[in-house]
């Protein structure tokens, strides 16, 4: 069984900066594109910023220059660098992943975390 499992989230002031984290662990054959949404009370999941298993990458206009996505993929691992946090970034960041596993190599399934809290806030 494959699972995410995200850490680095917490309390930060106006300005500030955040790096979380994302490992798969399981019997993992591969891991195609993997990325980080958020959801804030009251509003849809939506999509901050993905990277493809060959670092190509995107972002939401409300990440662009302050978010950096990257990926190891040696440890199975993505991560979310943020830095000027505002307010309207809190929310609950998930990280989700297209991983196909050992037992069906063929089968890509969308695999998503538990979420981590992200509180901008003075």
């Amino acid at each position: 069984q494959v699972q995410l499992v995200e850490s680095g989230g917490g309390l930060v002031q106006p300005g500030g900066s955040l790096r979380l984290s994302c490992a798969a662990s399981g019997s993992i054959f591969s891991i195609r594109t993997m990325g980080w949404y958020r959801q804030a009370p009251g509003q849809l999941r939506e999509l901050v910023a993905a990277i493809t298993s060959g670092g190509n990458t995107r972002y939401a206009d409300s990440a662009k220059g302050r978010f950096t996505i990257s990926r190891d993929n040696a440890k199975n691992t993505v991560y979310l660098q943020m830095n000027s946090l505002k307010p309207e970034d809190t929310a609950v960041y998930y990280c989700n992943a297209l991983i196909s596993g050992v037992s069906d190599p063929a089968a890509l399934k969308s695999t998503w975390g538990q979420g981590t809290q992200v509180t901008v806030s003075s």
